[in-house]
């Protein structure tokens, strides 16, 4: 699971941890999270490392939206989630993961 979402009873808001899949962590120095809720601006977002070696990432997000994003690895290659909720085509003639929240 790469996707761990916690809905917050006390404001509207989900908080979402991204976890980068263990094959994109294998092949990268450093992994970054771009999507729509950060303009794409993939610096604004760094993978860290957890306890347990994965590399992971939280943010807070609306619920009842769907936001389009994608993993950077090493700030240059693009790369979907493997477990996203679903994909879109993008304008590129790839596809963008998808997060339900």
């Amino acid at each position: 699971m790469s996707l761990d979402k916690r809905y917050l009873k006390s404001k509207p808001v989900c908080k979402v941890k991204f976890i980068a899949p263990d094959p994109l962590v294998e092949t990268s120095k450093k992994i970054y999270l771009a999507g729509e809720f950060n303009g794409w601006d993939f610096s604004e977002n760094p993978l860290r490392k957890q306890k347990d070696g994965s590399y992971a990432t939280t943010i807070d997000l609306a619920p009842g939206q769907e936001y389009e994003y994608r993993y950077v690895l090493d700030g240059e290659r693009w790369e979907n989630d493997y477990d996203a909720d679903k994909y879109v085509p993008n304008v590129i003639g790839t596809d963008n993961s998808v997060v339900v929240v």
